[in-house]
């Protein structure tokens, strides 16, 4: 058996646990994700996620893999932006978030030209060298195995192709930091009460933000993972990096 330990959140479980608890916590925000994010982030992920967008460089014709896609906020828009002649693919590893991404796009008229598969970051279910870009979104925290991960996407990807990690990070002012530690460990899990009464889930995603890679690092496991040309842009004084690297 694995003896081995991960983080979830503050604690340390067995790495064959982590996955499990993780897909415990979005089963319960699933269904209020979408008014979660607006209110935690006061609406700003808009702002984030169209950034992304705009550095994708995404274009007609191309293949899109958004993984841990969520309720489609950036599917969506990817599937305007490739047209009949593109692919786009939503994936999350769980079955609750994807069955909401997947009622949300069909209601706004894009459903059916997105295909929708449940998977694991770490073993992508794709041949080498499928896509043009491939996005993850406030998703690799939650991954066990980071660093597998990203080599898991960096061979799927097509040379040329571009991977956007966008994800919570390491504020750059200590005083704002400290206040947005107030916030996260404080007012987030009592709206989490309020709004989806999980208190819970909403203290476990404020520990796992802490838990993750700081900007500097995630760049050097982006790098080790195959990629190059990876650079940053840190976001709302370092709340929030887009880390974006090259398959050559």
């Amino acid at each position: 058996m694995d003896k081995r330990t991960t983080h979830f959140g503050f604690q340390d479980v067995p790495v064959e646990e982590k996955a499990g608890r993780v897909a415990d916590v979005f089963h319960s925000v699933a269904k209020r994700y979408d008014v979660m994010n607006d209110l935690m982030s006061f609406g700003v992920h808009r702002l984030w996620k169209r950034i992304t967008l705009e550095r994708s460089g995404v274009r007609k014709g191309n293949a899109v893999l958004d993984i841990a896609g969520g309720t489609g906020d950036l599917t969506r828009q990817f599937a305007k932006r490739v047209g009949p002649t593109g692919r786009v693919v939503l994936a999350d590893i769980n079955a609750s978030m994807l069955n909401v991404g997947r009622d949300k796009l069909i209601d706004a008229g894009v459903g059916h030209e997105v295909e929708y598969v449940q998977a694991n970051a770490e073993e992508l279910p794709f041949d080498d060298n499928t896509f043009d870009c491939i996005t993850i979104a406030f998703g690799l925290r939650n991954v066990t195995d980071k660093d597998k991960a990203l080599r898991s996407m960096a061979r799927v990807l097509k040379p040329g192709g571009r991977l956007l990690v966008l994800e919570f990070s390491k504020p750059t002012n200590a005083l704002f930091e400290k206040v947005y530690d107030q916030y996260s460990f404080h007012v987030l899990p009592r709206v989490g009460q309020l709004v989806a009464n999980d208190a819970d889930s909403y203290r476990y995603l404020a520990e796992s933000i802490r838990m993750h890679p700081d900007q500097a690092t995630l760049k050097a496991m982006m790098e080790d993972a195959g990629l190059e040309r990876v650079e940053y842009t840190n976001m709302t004084g370092g709340v929030v990096a887009l880390h974006r690297g090259i398959k050559l």
